[in-house]
């Protein structure tokens, strides 16, 4: 099965509502992104992502960089000690930062997303692992930020 499919298939499973209007696969990104699936979240929003060249391109680009950041905060908080999960905290703050930068033009809202909240976030996220010198993961998984759409 090729991971188009295997994509396809897995939206389908996460079950989004019709009458948002809105891509599966978008919907699909915070249902993952709020389950802490981050890995799934990028993965799904990026299946959308690489068939778009159009005026949500950098958009959907800044969503799945928020999703990388959290990727390598989650397995540094899961394996610190390890080699390579152990130095993840330098790369999350640059796709914060990478993140923010994609996603500032299109706060304060877009696709029904509160853009200026995510910037808040990265923010917020990227200073603290500043701040603690790159030794303090300020994630945790039972202090997960979530993602929500917001009504039309």
């Amino acid at each position: 099965m090729k991971k188009n499919d295997r994509i396809s298939a897995f939206v389908q499973q996460l079950g989004a509502d019709p009458s948002l209007a809105l891509d599966p696969r978008y919907q699909g990104y915070f249902t993952c992104f709020n389950e802490q699936q981050y890995y799934e979240a990028h993965d799904v929003l990026e299946n959308l992502w690489l068939e778009r060249r159009d005026e949500h391109y950098l958009f959907f680009k800044g969503l799945i960089q928020v999703a990388g950041a959290y990727v390598h905060l989650q397995k540094q908080f899961q394996h610190p000690t390890h080699p390579k999960h152990g130095r993840r905290l330098r790369p999350a703050v640059r796709l914060f930062h990478l993140a923010a930068k994609n996603l500032g033009a299109f706060a304060p809202r877009h696709l029904q997303l509160d853009v200026s909240a995510i910037l808040e976030l990265c923010e917020l996220q990227a200073e603290e692992i500043i701040a603690g010198d790159y030794e303090r993961n300020p994630w945790e998984p039972t202090h997960a930020p979530a993602l929500q759409l917001l009504p039309t």
